[in-house]
């Protein structure tokens, strides 16, 4: 990140853009930094001025507590006006929940595109996330960071062994040096619910995209996203998973964003 940014808080937010044309800022899930979806703004930067930062507590960012997702929206507001005073906003996972939020909350946003943003709306999903966020809370309070690391990926579904192995990984300090973070995910992603009050306050495009070999709960949360605001759309993505193709999904993105 070769750029930089003062939130109204004083947190100094990294960040780095490319390409030229409308302003389209990207947002990482959690345990991501800017570096997770440079790949995808590589593919957007023929037609559009790519934004990818860290989120505050990330890489090249700086922090500061207490954590509110007010904050992380006012970090938001703060790139919107670099990259030129309006901007599309994408956001992978829960950072789609964030990027909801700052459309919802209106910032100058044109539209809006998520990516599972993996909201609970299954038998037994807001008490898993309830116990999660009891657990996840304690474990960092505990400084127990590598435990909170594998109560984030037991959510997601990992195997235990491969849990296992991870641990043993060179990646495995890189995932501990921002654990703290993932309370900020949970943090933006509420009750676990889709927020259906505030999406239907958005009054500017939005796309929800899904992969169509995903999890069935998420591919039903997101079209519930696409649903609930009033100029929403779905989509699926072919044979795409969780850890969707950037080559796949960029034609899709950048046709929503030329509106």
């Amino acid at each position: 990140m070769d750029q930089q940014t003062i939130s109204r808080d004083g947190t100094p937010i990294a960040y780095q853009r490319t390409g030229q044309g409308p302003a389209v800022v990207l947002v990482s899930g959690a345990m991501s930094t800017g570096a997770t979806v440079a790949p995808l703004a590589a593919r957007l930067s023929d037609r559009f001025s790519v934004v990818v930062y860290d989120r505050r507590g990330r890489g090249g960012s700086g922090d500061t507590a207490p954590y509110t997702v007010a904050r992380e929206v006012e970090d938001l507001a703060e790139l919107i006006e670099a990259a030129g005073g309006e901007a599309a906003l994408y956001g992978i996972s829960s950072g789609g929940a964030l990027a909801l939020r700052a459309a919802a909350s209106g910032l100058p946003v044109r539209e809006v595109a998520v990516y599972e943003t993996p909201f609970a709306d299954y038998g037994g999903g807001v008490q898993e996330r309830a116990e999660y966020t009891r657990n996840l809370t304690e474990a960092l309070a505990q400084g127990r960071r590598g435990d909170a690391v594998e109560l984030f990926l037991r959510l997601t579904g990992m195997a235990p062994q491969m849990i296992a192995n991870a641990r043993q990984s060179p990646m495995w300090a890189a995932m501990e040096a921002i654990a703290p973070t993932l309370a900020y995910d949970d943090a933006a992603m509420g009750d676990g619910l889709v927020p259906r009050e505030r999406l239907a306050s958005i009054t500017v495009p939005v796309l929800a995209v899904a992969g169509g070999a995903s999890p069935e709960w998420l591919r039903r949360a997101t079209r519930a996203v696409a649903e609930a605001a009033p100029q929403g759309t779905y989509r699926a993505l072919e044979g795409q998973t969780h850890m969707v193709d950037p080559e796949v999904l960029a034609p899709v993105l950048a046709e929503f964003f030329a509106g």
